[in-house]
């Protein structure tokens, strides 16, 4: 059996809950953190809307350095009993379209769905089951990307947002993975992403074709996971995590 995988992503979640609580958020600058207090505010921006991120803002920067990119936003305080329970609502759809379910963080999720597809070539038009289900039932977009593992499955999801959908079938992984940037695999920061550079290598094609035994002197442990990534063969299960 050919494995399917889906990465479901879902969209700006908080903001995209808090959007749906107030209509009147749609469309609008919005910001859920901790309290700017006029740009003199502690604490960090949690999420923000695709409106602010077009300015620079992200999740983790400093809420007083976004009051000062964005004094107009609309900064909300996190509803976190909110948030909660419309993750649990979204992964029980998620679990009903899954063979198993793979429950990474409070909006988003591996499915492994081989079972319930004939192939690649029944991926889209069941991811688009998927999608309509968590809009039907939530009111909320998510972003799915489709590929025969997870690593590859969530770049596909990253590179399709918002409120897309790329299936990158086996046979496409490598030209898919080969001219993306390092940084693009998870867990590849700064500090590794130099490290790589100075070898000359900057993109995941690059990485790929290194030799395995300079990346390990390079990284250590890590570069038989690298390149594992690199190189489309990642095989890591989609396996149910402990609440």
């Amino acid at each position: 059996m050919v494995r399917v995988i889906f990465h479901v992503d879902m969209d700006a979640f908080y903001v995209s809950v808090e959007c749906r609580e107030d209509p009147s958020l749609v469309g609008k600058a919005v910001i859920v953190g901790a309290d700017p207090k006029g740009g003199k505010g502690r604490g960090v921006v949690m999420a923000c809307s695709y409106e602010v991120r077009e300015i620079g803002i992200r999740s983790g920067m400093p809420i007083s350095q976004a009051w000062r990119l964005a004094p107009a936003a609309v900064y909300l305080h996190p509803n976190y009993d909110l948030y909660g329970a419309v993750s649990e609502s979204v992964m029980n759809i998620l679990r009903s379209f899954a063979d198993i379910l793979e429950h990474v963080s409070i909006d988003e999720a591996f499915i492994d769905v081989s079972s319930k597809v004939r192939g690649f070539d029944d991926a889209a038009p069941y991811a688009m089951r998927v999608k309509g289900a968590v809009r039907e039932h939530e009111g909320l977009a998510c972003t799915i990307g489709v590929a025969p593992n997870k690593s590859v499955a969530k770049i596909a999801s990253d590179l399709a947002k918002p409120d897309g959908l790329k299936v990158v079938p086996p046979e496409a992984v490598q030209s898919f993975l080969d001219p993306l940037p390092v940084t693009k695999i998870s867990g590849v920061g700064t500090k590794t992403a130099e490290v790589l550079e100075r070898v000359g290598i900057r993109t995941i094609g690059e990485l790929a074709r290194h030799p395995g035994a300079e990346l390990k002197k390079l990284l250590g442990k890590n570069a038989v996971w690298l390149w594992g990534i690199a190189r489309g063969i990642e095989q890591l299960p989609v396996e149910e995590r402990p609440d």
